[in-house]
């Protein structure tokens, strides 16, 4: 291999790690999440410690709750309910975020709930 190809190749390399910097950098803060639950955002549930960050890919319902001050382990939680069934709940103590919690809902309503500390958020019945 000569001495062009291989500048031509570590320039490809810089270009691609250059533009996956700016990706990270201007990624919104909902980022996180995004690596957790596949599909589209479709709601973001606010609240006073926290969110809880709703997706959607074909019939399968994802949440995932977000502190707002990550970093210092406190209680979370995030629960997922497609209307007739039960409902899917992850909780504990968590630095960063609970969840990811996924049900499939088809076509039917959801209710989503989640908190962060002593803040909470309940949806009520969303994406009918």
């Amino acid at each position: 291999m000569g001495s062009g190809a291989i500048r031509r190749r570590l320039a490809l390399g810089l270009a691609v790690l250059t533009a996956a910097g700016l990706l990270a950098v201007a990624a919104p803060g909902d980022a996180h999440a995004a690596a957790h639950c596949p599909g589209r955002k479709v709601r973001t549930l606010p609240f006073s410690t926290g969110s809880v960050v709703v997706y959607k890919r074909g019939g399968y319902v994802c949440a995932v709750t977000l502190a707002g001050k990550p970093g210092t382990p406190r209680k979370m939680s995030v629960s997922v309910r497609a209307r007739g069934g039960r409902a899917v709940v992850d909780e504990g103590r968590f630095k960063y975020h609970a969840g990811p919690v996924t049900v499939h809902a088809g076509r039917r309503c959801v209710w989503v709930k989640g908190g962060v500390g002593g803040g909470a958020v309940s949806s009520g019945w969303i994406l009918c």
